[in-house]
């Protein structure tokens, strides 16, 4: 069965408009005319069809990796929620990870909670493409601000009612 990995990624809200899924590995130009890539791709287990998280390296286009990280589901809670609930052992095979053996109609990582990954991607590619982040950073910062603000609430007296 497929990875599903553009909709995974799709998932993550990553901020860059020019990033593009290719087979499993998702790239991005961050700041436009720099030299420097963003390559997201799954890291397999030791197991067949099975994925344990996700490597993030930056490219440069003429002097290739330069540097690289990989981010686990495990250490990113990404499917704590879901493993808890099946009281799947964290010593066991796969506790924290995904394969693509899943249930018909629904994505193979099924129960995911990209929130912990997308900071973890965004902490890292804060410090290669500083730029990249910040526009969105904004409108998401000022549109939760506009949903969170509470109404004015009514004056009320300050003597006590019986």
């Amino acid at each position: 069965m497929s990875l599903q990995a553009a909709e995974f990624f799709a998932e993550l809200c990553l901020p860059f408009t020019n990033g593009t899924v290719v087979g499993n590995t998702y790239y991005a130009t961050p700041i436009e005319d720099a030299p420097l890539r963003l390559r997201i791709r799954f890291t397999p287990t030791r197991y067949a069809d099975t994925y344990g998280g996700l490597q993030a390296a930056v490219l440069h286009t003429d002097n290739g990796v330069l540097d690289s990280v990989s981010l686990t589901f495990v250490d990113h809670g990404t499917f704590h929620r879901r493993d808890e609930a099946h009281n799947t052992p964290r010593n066991n095979s796969t506790y924290g990870t995904f394969n693509t053996r899943h249930r018909a109609g629904q994505p193979p990582w099924e129960g995911a909670v990209t929130t912990g990954l997308r900071d973890a991607i965004e902490q890292y590619t804060n410090v290669w493409f500083p730029r990249a982040w910040r526009a969105h950073t904004q409108a998401r910062t000022s549109g939760l601000a506009a949903r969170n603000a509470l109404p004015p609430q009514p004056a009320r007296s300050s003597g006590r009612t019986r």
